[in-house]
């Protein structure tokens, strides 16, 4: 007996709720024709990725920016239509939005 049939014993009536993973970024995010920018910058001498250029919705933008952030396990911001995390993560920001069906387009190195 596995941890979810113990939970499922315990809280018969519960339903789970939907993780990021579940989510299907084709049918929930709007997909655009034009690539996102994935840019290095580095700010008080730390290393910042921004990512900018999405068209769609302001909400889907966002839930973009807490998939990146919990999937790269790292901190970071969403202001001004740019997602911006703590760290340089540009190949594997690229490898994930590449997964989910968004063109990237990788600048500055």
């Amino acid at each position: 007996m596995d941890l979810q049939d113990q939970l499922k014993n315990l809280f018969p009536d519960h339903t789970p709720i939907e993780t990021e993973e579940s989510i299907d970024f084709q049918k929930d995010i709007w997909m655009q024709e034009d690539p996102m920018i994935c840019k290095y910058e580095k700010r008080k001498g730390k290393p910042i990725t921004i990512i900018e250029g999405y068209t769609g919705a302001t909400s889907d933008f966002k839930k973009l920016a807490k998939l990146l952030k919990t999937k790269l396990s790292v901190g970071g911001s969403f202001k001004d239509d740019k997602i911006i995390l703590q760290g340089d993560y540009r190949d594997k920001i690229m490898e994930i939005l590449t997964e989910k069906g968004f063109k990237v387009k990788r600048v500055g190195g």
